[in-house]
């Protein structure tokens, strides 16, 4: 049996742990939470390193890719620096491949409700999640992105590719020297409600992006609005019937009702394929290759329910 692990910076309330079949193979995965310490983290992937067939970073990112560029978080990556042997990845080949499937997916399974509701999608970060932005834009969403809004705070529209990249190569170097906890919830704060910037939920029919900053930064009233996260939990699939959303797409499989991260299932495919080289994300075009046929061959693909 192969073992993925998943220790996140988040809450360990969202802890978990399923046996999974992919490729005929039993693999077992875990997701472990430290509550914001990023010393448990570290001594966590110390301490297992060699003993798990694959790790995944959770809570956080190592590093930003965007349009073929990679920006390494340089307060992320001492959590992975006394890892030897046990490959190590947050979610960024899933994400540039999976997720870019989405809009395809939403126009076949539900294509004449977006004709009723029109076509325009708040990405709640562009910068971690290239792929989602990749989906809508090349599928003709109106776009609105919202990396200025809800990371950084600043009142600033970003519509299009060339806004997020202007605002990526002029902030992300400075971004990526802070601490983490400053641009992103971690821990206790994941389940903080801080409702904000409601009108840019209201002008769009699809949401899309990281779970934690969509329930941490939405109006109590999604009526009719179309979900598309992952890494729901009950709690999280409860509030978001409660608001009324009328369709959930989770970009990664469901596991007795849980849909985890992007960085676990990524662990779960590279475990069970005996992969044992240092992944590169700089080096990203064979390995997105790889992804996408793994995800093939096993079938991965966000999967639709309605909720209302």
């Amino acid at each position: 049996m192969k073992e993925a692990v998943s220790i996140s910076i988040g809450s360990s309330i969202r802890n978990k742990s399923v046996l999974i079949n992919l490729l005929g193979q039993e693999v077992h995965i875990s997701r472990i939470g430290t509550d914001g310490d990023m010393q448990a983290a570290r001594k966590l992937f110390r301490d297992l390193d060699g003993k798990v067939d694959a790790f995944g970073v959770g809570g956080t990112d190592l590093g930003l890719f965007f349009a073929g560029k990679w920006y390494p978080l340089h307060s992320v990556l001492p959590l992975v620096k006394d890892v030897k042997i046990t490959p190590v990845v947050d979610g960024c080949g899933l994400k540039n491949t999976l997720e870019v499937r989405c809009a395809g997916i939403l126009e076949a399974e539900i294509g004449p409700y977006l004709n009723h509701v029109g076509r325009t999608a708040l990405v709640m970060t562009a910068v971690d999640r290239y792929g989602l932005l990749r989906s809508f834009v090349d599928a003709g969403y109106r776009c609105l992105f919202g990396d200025a809004l809800f990371s950084l705070g600043l009142p600033m529209r970003l519509r299009s590719e060339r806004d997020v990249r202007i605002m990526a190569n002029s902030l992300i170097p400075i971004v990526s020297r802070l601490p983490f906890e400053w641009v992103y919830p971690t821990g206790e704060k994941q389940h903080q409600r801080k409702p904000k910037y409601l009108w840019a939920f209201q002008q769009a029919s699809v949401i899309a992006g990281d779970c934690h900053y969509i329930t941490r930064y939405m109006p109590d009233d999604l009526q009719g609005k179309v979900i598309v996260t992952n890494t729901t939990t009950p709690r999280d699939v409860e509030l978001f019937t409660q608001a009324g959303v009328k369709y959930l797409m989770t970009t990664t499989p469901v596991y007795e009702g849980r849909s985890f991260g992007t960085n676990m299932m990524e662990a779960a495919l590279l475990g069970v394929t005996g992969f044992k080289d240092k992944v590169d994300y700089r080096q990203y075009q064979p390995y997105f290759k790889m992804m996408t046929e793994l995800i093939d061959s096993v079938g991965f693909k966000p999967e639709i329910r309605a909720l209302n």
